[in-house]
């Protein structure tokens, strides 16, 4: 993506306002979004009072602090007391289809979910009552919103071989996988956790039709990203945020069009990153690397996906053309079917020419 200037405002609303109505509208793929983490404050509060033994408050006005971090440790530790909070197949669907609405109602019309299903199967939710469970919330969002999701399932690294071995399993047994999973990934924190001791279950994975969309680089050096894409043959890289330290690297990405699924408030929430103004999007950009923008964990960093497709406007000052062709990267990298690919780009082409001919 080639970013071009911001236009005039054409005589109407402030800049900033036009362009926050114009991504408002913009139809969207979004490639990074955890399931869990995408539990809005109404969702995590009443899952809360389900389960009044969690230290997760109930108020949601309380959980503004809450999800107020230090570091990345502590999010991890402040995102697996939400996870606890889904206990049930019941649990699992509400979740699942309000995470939806949400994407819908941000113009997200196809979206790369993914799903940690390690985290709810050790806590005794049945197997295939948590597959039935995604899927019925997935096919009710599809006919209700006109949203498409799919599922990237990912190995907590932090849980180890045996985290490892039941998420390859759960991926590739035709008698427990759910219909709508395309991708293996691999989340959590990247100190201590080397990627290539993964690799033995990203090849049962591959081996079984799954594309590879492992993090990292995220609170890592660039060499956690050549392990991913050596090792783990990653097809896309969950934040590389730390590729920009590696020109040999960044060249590579470009060349072969492996894309960056970049969540820039994030990476400042997290401390990966210590402000906006250091992102190293740009450098990725300049580079010629694909680059795609999500929200990670959306209400956990007070953010949405239209928010995050502003805070790119403005790091990369691009106009309404330059935000489209964003949007079109997504779709570019996505796993979405060509003919899929081909009417949403359409979509965001016509949406966009009949904005400037406003």
């Amino acid at each position: 993506m080639a970013p071009t200037h911001r236009s005039a405002d054409h005589g109407k609303a402030p800049l900033t306002t036009h362009l926050h109505s114009f991504i408002a509208g913009l139809p969207k793929a979004e490639l990074h979004v955890h399931h869990v983490g995408s539990a809005s404050p109404r969702i995590v509060s009443e899952l809360a009072a389900r389960h009044p033994d969690s230290k997760v408050p109930t108020d949601p006005e309380a959980l503004v602090d809450y999800f107020t971090f230090t570091d990345f440790a502590h999010f991890i530790e402040v995102y697996l007391s939400v996870v606890d909070l889904v206990r049930t197949p019941e649990d699992v669907r509400l979740l699942t289809y309000e995470v939806a609405r949400d994407l819908a109602r941000q113009q997200v019309r196809y979206a790369e979910l993914t799903i940690t299903p390690f985290s709810s199967t050790r806590r005794g939710i049945d197997e295939r009552a948590f597959m039935d469970a995604i899927e019925d919330a997935r096919k009710a969002a599809e006919a209700e919103f006109g949203t498409v999701l799919r599922w990237c399932f990912d190995i907590p690294g932090e849980a180890g071989g045996q985290a490892a071995e039941e998420t390859t399993r759960l991926a590739t047994d035709d008698r427990v996988r759910p219909e709508g999973l395309v991708s293996f990934g691999l989340g959590g924190p990247e100190i201590g956790v080397a990627r290539p001791q993964f690799k033995p279950y990203f090849d049962r994975a591959i081996a079984a039709g799954l594309h590879s969309v492992p993090h990292a680089g995220e609170t890592t050096g660039p060499q956690t990203v050549w392990d991913a894409l050596t090792h783990l043959r990653a097809e896309r890289i969950g934040h590389g945020t730390s590729s920009a330290q590696d020109d040999t690297l960044l060249a590579h990405l470009a060349e072969h069009r492996i894309a960056l699924e970049v969540c820039p408030t994030s990476n400042i929430a997290t401390r990966a990153v210590r402000t906006l103004d250091e992102h190293p999007v740009r450098e990725f950009v300049k580079a010629g690397v694909l680059v795609t923008i999500n929200s990670d964990d959306p209400p956990m960093f007070g953010t949405d996906l239209n928010n995050e497709y502003a805070v790119a406007a403005g790091l990369l000052d691009l106009d309404e053309r330059g935000l489209a062709e964003l949007a079109k990267n997504a779709v570019e990298a996505s796993f979405l079917d060509e003919p899929g690919k081909a009417r949403l780009r359409a979509e965001i082409d016509t949406y966009t020419t009949g904005w400037l001919a406003r």
